[in-house]
């Protein structure tokens, strides 16, 4: 995803954002940067070691709902060591899930967000 500088405005959550296709539910969308590697991990000495640069800072385009799933569902651990990828991350059932869901919601659909009741610890 390139995030041309033109196309870029801030959301309500303070990040750049653009227009294009969500990662995970396909809507077109008003998009936030996703670090499939957290930024809170990538000094970490297992991912200097494992991934390249580039991999550690690979972006990718999520719709807010979709991006506020992800980071509900999954820890930041998690989402470094076994969902590193979009594929992975769709692989995941409850992102899989959520994303079905959404998928056929109009342009600016905001879902109400609900903790879950258990999280696996990381």
């Amino acid at each position: 995803m390139v995030w041309p500088a033109l196309a870029r405005t801030k959301d309500g959550f303070g990040m750049f954002a653009c227009v294009g296709a969500c990662a995970t539910c396909g809507r077109e969308e008003t998009l936030t940067r996703h670090h499939l590697i957290p930024r809170t991990r990538h000094h970490n000495k297992r991912n200097q070691r494992e991934f390249d640069r580039a991999v550690v800072r690979q972006v990718v385009g999520l719709c807010r709902p979709c991006h506020s799933q992800i980071h509900q569902l999954l820890s930041e651990k998690e989402l470094e060591r076994e969902y590193n990828t979009v594929a992975k991350l769709k692989a995941h059932g409850g992102v899989a899930k959520f994303a079905d869901w959404i998928s056929n919601k109009p342009r600016g659909f905001k879902a109400a967000m609900q903790r879950p009741t258990a999280r696996k610890p990381a």
